[in-house]
Parts: structure tokens; sequence; C-alpha cells
């Protein structure tokens, strides 16, 4: 049995506790902090304090944000009249990364799961629809992963918008860009079909 020098315990211990990060992970990460200077590791510290400190949720669109309002609300450039309903802040970044969209954003933060205890009224659907009306929104994009949890928060938004006259949609399903069928799993040849398109 390992015995560790109880600060470098604690740390692995800290470590162990990041998603994705199982003893051997947090070891070796241990272990290079160790091996860092002294400067380094500190600002590793600083910055994770100063996100804690500084970063909140947009007053408006409930993304990450410095000031009230963030970047992408705060743009003028960007269609007032479509919302891209995300789960979670970081799927902003991916749809972004596409250079496709300028319209604006809404996070969810986190998606409908009785199993978890997950109810609609514990997700900002309430603000989502507040924002819609005020805003005179004429589509709104359901970006959700394709899952149980996805699949059900997405039919409960459609149910919630479609009654105030917005055109709800969701993203396309189906095969990757440079995917070959006979590696394409069931599920997803099943969801490439109905989306197909005309030549």
């Amino acid at each position: 049995m390992l015995h560790y020098a109880r600060p470098l315990a604690r740390l692995i211990g800290e470590l162990e506790k990041l998603p994705g990060v199982g003893p051997k992970s947090a070891q070796r990460m241990a272990y290079y902090l160790l091996r860092c200077p002294r400067e380094q590791v500190e600002a590793l510290a600083a910055s994770m304090l100063d996100v804690k400190a500084r970063i909140r949720f947009c007053r408006e669109c409930f993304n990450f944000a410095e000031e009230e309002l963030c970047e992408i609300c705060r743009d003028p450039k960007r269609d007032q009249t479509l919302v891209c309903v995300v789960a979670e802040p970081r799927d902003i970044f991916a749809i972004e990364r596409t250079s496709e969209y300028r319209g604006l954003y809404h996070v969810l933060q986190g998606l409908i799961s009785p199993q978890e205890g997950i109810m609609p009224e514990a997700l900002r659907i309430r603000e989502l629809i507040g924002r819609v009306s005020r805003l005179n929104v004429r589509e709104v994009i359901v970006a959700t992963n394709p899952t149980v949890e996805g699949d059900t928060t997405a039919l409960y938004l459609a149910n919630q918008l479609k009654p105030c006259g917005i055109r709800v949609t969701r993203l396309a399903l189906g095969l990757p860009v440079g995917a070959e069928l006979d590696y394409a799993d069931q599920a997803t040849l099943s969801s490439a079909l109905p989306y197909r398109r005309d030549l």
C-alpha cells in the first residue's frame, strides 16, 4: 500500500475529484505540479481562484460571463430573432467553433431527467419562454444531445413554445462527415434516414 506525505495525498485526493481524472492521472498531475516552478503553480492556483471570484451567469442567457451580460448577448450584430437552446455553457463553444450560427443562445443548465430528480422547474425554461416573447423570436433551435434526456427536453420545449406561434427546430442527426456506413451503429443510421435531403 502506498503512503504519500500528507500534503501530497491531499492534492491527489482533490485532483481525483475532477471529472475524468482517476487515481493514476491524479498522481501524475500531482507529481508534475511538484516538479513545476513555484511561480507556475501559484499562477495556476491564482487563475482558479480568479475564475471562481469573477465568472458568473449571464442574466439574459445563463452562459458564463464576466459582466452582467455575456459577450454574445452584448453583440448588436447577433440575430435577435433566433435563439439556440443548449444544455450547458460548453455547448455554446462547440457551436461557435463552426462560425455558422449568428443568433443568440439560451443555456438550460441541465436536461430533464426524472431518474436523477431533474424536472423542468429546475431548468431555465421559464426564463426562456419569457425571453422568447420579449424579444419577438421567430425560431428556437433546440441543440440538446441525442440522448433520452436530450430528446425528452426537446419535446418538452416544443410543447411549451409552439402555442406561442414560434417555430421550434432541432439540430439534424445522422452520419458524421467522413464516416463509413459499415462503421455506423444502428441508432445513427436510423436517425440519418429521416433527415435525408435532396441532391
